[in-house]
């Protein structure tokens, strides 16, 4: 095979990962333009088409996937075997690609990304934020960051912050017009913030919990959203109640300007992990994070 058809096909599976000769272009380290152009060489010389353009996306044809399926095994080995290479290195190298939602990202990776990555320079961080669950094998991850009760069985998670609590709060103006709800039941007749996860999913649930019993209310009130800092700030205003993270709300508790509802039906829930692929052996970049982030 000639050398420069091996690039075309490591440039290829880039971009039939990233679904962007943009972001392909940046991973590779060339312009856009000029993996445009090796693309349609490449296609030229197999003769059949292996992506499929549009004005805002691009995405592989059946014969790309298909050639995508017979690559991967081979750049996993060509991965793994420079992966190896690094054990011989002084220090970890290497690019490390992580999924996980905003509110993880905000509690597990901003206290800590930013003092990893000046004490490793030869480390390169991707995080991509989505609210959706995330296939990381399929999707070419090294790793995603979620509550531990979402994590499959058959990945090794690490344990990377603290259990978490949901909690519902209101004002006291509010309940000064409400009485305060005694059990989950009595939820139906107040003004409850809701959260939808996706703009076309059904609203979460508020889950509760009391002497091994679990209940799911389904509330109602005068806003849903799908951004975590609204329901605070409507809850706040005494719109009305909100199911929140203790963490978010704990100095307004302690001063009175939120009051807790419900304590005993709130549990503490298992908190964030990091995990990754049941692989016999980590790169040595993703342990070093791991490291870094675990909580001892």
């Amino acid at each position: 095979m000639e050398r420069g058809t091996l690039n075309d096909l490591l440039a290829f599976a880039a971009v039939a990962r990233e679904r962007s000769f943009t972001r392909a272009a940046a991973v590779l380290g060339m312009s856009p333009s000029a993996l445009s152009h090796a693309m349609r060489a490449l296609e030229e010389r197999l003769g059949v088409r292996l992506l499929a353009r549009t004005t805002r996306s691009v995405a592989p044809t059946e014969a790309g996937e298909r050639l995508l399926q017979s690559l991967n095994p081979a750049l996993s080995d060509i991965e793994g075997g420079l992966e190896a290479l690094a054990e011989w290195r002084d220090n970890p190298s290497g690019t490390v690609r992580i999924t996980t939602f905003a509110y993880a990202a905000r509690m597990v990776l901003v206290p800590k990304l930013p003092a990893f990555l000046l004490a490793h320079p030869d480390i390169r961080v991707e995080v991509i934020i989505e609210d959706g669950l995330t296939d990381i094998v399929t999707s070419g991850f090294d790793a995603g960051i979620r509550l531990g009760e979402t994590v499959d069985k058959d990945m090794i998670a690490v344990r990377v912050g603290p259990e978490l609590r949901t909690v519902v709060v209101g004002t006291p103006a509010y309940f000064a017009r409400i009485p305060p709800p005694e059990t989950p039941y009595d939820l139906e007749r107040h003004a409850c913030i809701g959260y939808r996860l996706t703009t076309s999913g059904g609203l979460l649930p508020w889950e509760f919990e009391k002497d091994g019993k679990e209940i799911k209310i389904r509330t109602s009130g005068p806003l849903v959203v799908n951004d975590g800092e609204l329901p605070a700030a409507a809850v706040r205003e005494g719109v009305g109640l909100g199911y929140l993270m203790e963490h978010d709300v704990a100095d307004e508790i302690a001063s009175g300007a939120l009051v807790q509802v419900l304590d005993d039906w709130c549990p503490p829930f298992p908190g964030f992990h990091l995990y990754h692929p049941s692989r016999r052996q980590s790169p040595p970049a993703l342990r070093a994070l791991i490291a870094a982030l675990s909580v001892k």
